[in-house]
C-alpha cells in the first residue's frame, strides 16, 4: 500500500469517529432510549448503518471493486454466549465499542482502559476457544441486476435528504450536532472510502486480531485506532461537547472490567458491536445478526433489572 492511499484510509477512517460522535451511536444507549422513552431512533440507525454498508458493497461489486471479503463463522452457542458476555459488559462499562468512541472523544479519559480491558478478554478467550471459518461467499456477489439499482436510488435519495437538511442548518453545519439517521449516512460512506483503500475494518477486530496473533503490520493496526478516536475528539472539540473528566479508580475499574467482558464475548462471536454492525452484518452473515441480536436482548435485560432495582431502593420506591 502506498502513502496516499493509506493516508486516504486514515481521513476515511478518522471521518468515520467524527460522524459516530456527531451521532451518538451507541448499542446502550439505544436500549435505553427505548426503555426510557420508547424510541427506536437509535437502534434503528445501528441497523441501518449495517444495510448502507451492504447496499454500498453491492455498488462497489458492480462496478469490479473486488476486496478480500472477511471471513464467515458458524452461528453456534459460542455466538450466543459472546452476544451475552458483550452486552454485559457493555453495560458495565456505559458504552458499547461505538460508544466508547465517542466518550473518549468527549474527554472521558476513563474509557481509553476500556481497550486494554478488551485486549484481555480477548487473550484470555484465546487460551481456550477459537472460532472456526467457514468457507462461505456473501449473497452480496450473487445480487441481480434489478438490486444494485435499487441500492443506486436509495442511496442518491438518502444522501440528498441529508445534504439539504446540512443545508438548512446553516452556513456551519460541521459544527452542529447531527441525527443517528445523518450519522449512518456518513459512517457508511466513509467505511466504504476505507474498504476500497485498506479492505474492511473495524477497530475491536483490530484488537481481536492482536490477542490471536492473526494482524499483519501492527503500527498500521494501531494507526487506524488512533484516527478513529481522533475524529471523534474533532468532533466533540468542534461541537463543544468536550469536556475532559479526572478518571477516578472506580471508572478505570469499571472500564477494565467491562471492557475485559467485552473482549471474551467479542472473541467468541467473533466481533465487537463496531466490527458486527461494519463488516458481519452488511455481509449478511448469519453469526453477526445473532451475536448483535443477542447483545441487544441482553443490554435491555441488564438495563431493565437495573432500573427496577434502582427504583426498589430510592426513597419512594417499594422495600
Amino acid at each position: 500500500m502506498n502513502a496516499a492511499a493509506f493516508a486516504l484510509g486514515l481521513l476515511a477512517i478518522g471521518l468515520l469517529g467524527f460522524a459516530n460522535q456527531r451521532g451518538g451511536l451507541c448499542t446502550v444507549q439505544a436500549i435505553e432510549d427505548i426503555l426510557r422513552r420508547r424510541d427506536f431512533g437509535r437502534l434503528v440507525a445501528l441497523i441501518e448503518a449495517a444495510l448502507w454498508v451492504a447496499a454500498g458493497l453491492v455498488l462497489l461489486g458492480a462496478v469490479g471493486v473486488r476486496r478480500v471479503m472477511p471471513a464467515a463463522y458458524e452461528a453456534t452457542l459460542y455466538t450466543v454466549m459472546g452476544g451475552v458476555l458483550l452486552g454485559i459488559g457493555a453495560v458495565i462499562n456505559g458504552a458499547c465499542a461505538f460508544g466508547t468512541i465517542g466518550r473518549i472523544g468527549r474527554g472521558h479519559w476513563a474509557y481509553l482502559t476500556m481497550p486494554l480491558g478488551f485486549f484481555l478478554g480477548c487473550l484470555a478467550m484465546s487460551q481456550w476457544f477459537a472460532p472456526a471459518q467457514l468457507a462461505a461467499h456473501t449473497m452480496l456477489t450473487l445480487v441481480p441486476a434489478w438490486v444494485v439499482i435499487a441500492c443506486v436510488v436509495l442511496i442518491a435519495w438518502r444522501v440528498f435528504v441529508h445534504g439539504r437538511l446540512l443545508r438548512r442548518a446553516g452556513p456551519r453545519p460541521w459544527s452542529r450536532h447531527w441525527s443517528p439517521h445523518a450519522a449512518t449516512v456518513c459512517i457508511g460512506l466513509s467505511f466504504l472510502l476505507a474498504f476500497v483503500v485498506l479492505g474492511s475494518w473495524a477497530y475491536t477486530d483490530s484488537i481481536i486480531g492482536l490477542a490471536r496473533g492473526t494482524i499483519g503490520n501492527v503500527g498500521t493496526q494501531l494507526a487506524l485506532i488512533a484516527a478513529i478516536f481522533a475524529g471523534s475528539l474533532v468532533g466533540a472539540w468542534t461541537s463543544g461537547d468536550f469536556r475532559p473528566v479526572v478518571p477516578r479508580a472506580r471508572n478505570i475499574a469499571r472500564c477494565v472490567f467491562g471492557g475485559f467482558l467485552m473482549g471474551a464475548g467479542a472473541f467468541a462471536i467473533p466481533g465487537g458491536s463496531d466490527g458486527l454492525v461494519l463488516v458481519g452484518m452488511p455481509m449478511l452473515w448469519p453469526y453477526a445478526w445473532l451475536g448483535f441480536a443477542t447483545m441487544c436482548a441482553t443490554v435491555y435485560v441488564a438495563l431493565r433489572l437495573g432500573m427496577r432495582v434502582g427504583n426498589a431502593m430510592s426513597p419512594d420506591g417499594e422495600t
